[in-house]
């Protein structure tokens, strides 16, 4: 029940907003959330949960070991299958995101409309809602650094201590969940650090923030001791933890090419095609005027520009999903923007109206996107065709409502091969395979072999042996190109295409064919 008052609407009951907004959220995520096994990181995150690994093998910072901790206690609840279970994590904590964007704007202006209007424009905007139907640890790191803010918020409108405690416990969960945390972890040093020198907290109370955000980042923490303690090397450690394996230079690239800055500026377009964009910019303008406070402005700032120039500048393929902690602040932005000119314009109720359906706007945008890509042959940033995978679909339309694409590849692969057969794959298409055999009890006497880090048996199976594995079994590939299959096969062999997958063509074979 609302009241109409000069602050246009005004809750009834703020708890009843909260958990009308995160049973929305939910209801929208749940429902648009895949069924089951999903590709890439996502089906190696499943696969690591399957098997209780809380590290994989492509460096600490990859990890996330707070996910799949939640994801492993998931793994045992009797409900629904498996896979539909770890996507429903993400779906779950991002509508928490959203609820605690709307929670934040709504304590922040005392007013209902523009947090509305913030948590619909996040919880539409196409990155945030892809993360929250598949396996991925992005939306729970939302999620966390939303409650952050919130205790932040809460701290310098009260003044009372315990906000800085949870502020530091939940900020630890969030660096044991992702590295992501770091960057946030940097503002709040220097927030309270400044506080104890201006001696408005104790120095015990800023010890008090340590060791609760000890507490909080401790599942990261074991693995950093734990290799450390296995390899003896604690600056190798540190780098893994930091940068992970392989990743050091996208980490801290300095420099960008016109294609990435390119892409970067579609997919930010991408994520809010809707004219409440532009307040945006009102809201940088509005965010020092309603301020709490001087500090609680300069971290959000901080915060939006830190996390936006970290995304911009990555070089890794996925960075768009890198891009979520700045659409969350964006969002806080376009919340004030709009109440800013809510406050300032004569006819109101023409306003509201409008900015709740351009809110809703992204909806049929991505719906007819994909189509109308597909129609103009508009060309995607992706090197190969994967079987039962429309590209356009998966990429350009965020959810994910009955998609089996990858069960029906993972049967249909293991279906046509032959008794004791070999399977090379990459890291995207590895895992619906690997899953099919361990959650789906789908032929075991098949070998899947891959190089990515969570398998990672390629050198069991490399050139070396190569022909007398041939002489033995059948082998097939998923992908006969290079980058997704081992350069040794490409070079030595041919390949004659069976269904879903390549067969590896011997030499002595192609010479009985050939009739020599």
């Amino acid at each position: 029940m609302v009241k109409k008052n000069n602050n246009l609407i005004a809750p009834a009951n703020l708890k009843t907003g909260y958990i009308t907004v995160l049973f929305a959220a939910a209801v929208l995520y749940i429902i648009t959330c895949a069924p089951g096994q999903v590709w890439q990181d996502s089906g190696m995150y499943q696969y690591r949960i399957w098997h209780n690994d809380i590290e994989g093998k492509l460096g600490l910072a990859l990890s996330h070991p707070l996910y799949h901790i939640i994801g492993i206690g998931a793994k045992y609840i009797p409900l629904g299958e498996f896979g539909y279970r770890t996507n429903l994590i993400s779906s779950i904590a991002g509508a928490f995101a959203v609820a605690n964007l709307f929670l934040l704007l709504r304590l922040w202006l005392n007013r209902t409309l523009p947090a509305i209007i913030a948590a619909l424009t996040l919880a539409l905007s196409y990155t945030m809602w892809r993360h929250a139907v598949i396996t991925e640890s992005y939306t729970l790191y939302t999620a966390l650094l939303s409650a952050e803010l919130l205790m932040l918020l809460q701290y310098v409108k009260t003044k009372r201590i315990v906000f800085l405690y949870l502020l530091g416990f939940l900020n630890g969960l969030a660096i044991a969940n992702h590295m992501l945390g770091s960057i946030a972890f940097v503002c709040y040093l220097v927030f309270t650090v400044t506080l104890v020198i201006k001696r408005k907290i104790r120095k015990l109370d800023f010890a008090a923030m340590i060791l609760l955000w000890i507490i909080g980042a401790l599942p990261y923490e074991y693995l950093i001791v734990r290799n450390i303690l296995q390899t003896g090397d604690f600056w190798e450690t540190m780098a893994s933890a930091a940068f992970g394996t392989s990743w050091q230079g996208a980490v801290l690239n300095a420099s960008l090419s016109s294609r990435i800055v390119i892409e970067n500026l579609i997919m930010m377009a991408y994520n809010f095609p809707t004219p409440n964009c532009l307040f945006f910019f009102t809201g940088l303008y509005a965010l020092k005027k309603i301020s709490p406070s001087r500090g609680f402005t300069n971290i959000l700032l901080a915060l939006l520009i830190l996390f936006f120039v970290f995304a911009f500048r990555y070089t890794i393929p996925d960075r768009y999903a890198f891009f979520i902690p700045f659409y969350y602040l964006a969002s806080i932005q376009i919340g004030l923007g709009f109440n800013l000119l809510i406050n300032n314009l004569p006819n109101r109720r023409i306003l509201a109206y409008l900015a709740v359906l351009f809110a809703l706007l992204p909806v049929p945008i991505y719906a007819i996107t994909p189509v109308l890509a597909q129609k103009m042959n508009f060309k995607l940033p992706t090197k190969r065709i994967i079987p039962y995978r429309n590209d356009y679909v998966w990429f350009l339309q965020p959810w994910k409502t009955g998609y089996y694409g990858a069960e029906q590849f993972a049967n249909e692969a293991l279906d046509i091969v032959e008794d004791g057969a070999i399977i090379y794959a990459d890291g995207t298409t590895v895992y619906p395979l690997l899953y099919a055999q361990y959650a789906g009890g789908k032929r075991r006497d098949v070998t899947i072999v891959s190089d990515h880090g969570s398998v990672n048996n390629l050198k069991k199976y490399n050139e070396e042996v190569i022909n007398k594995l041939l002489a033995e079994r059948p082998v097939y590939v998923v992908t006969p190109m290079s980058g997704y299959c081992p350069s040794f096969l490409l070079d030595r062999y041919e390949f004659k295409q069976m269904e879903v997958l390549w067969k590896i063509i011997a030499p002595d074979a192609i010479s009985t064919e050939n009739g020599y």
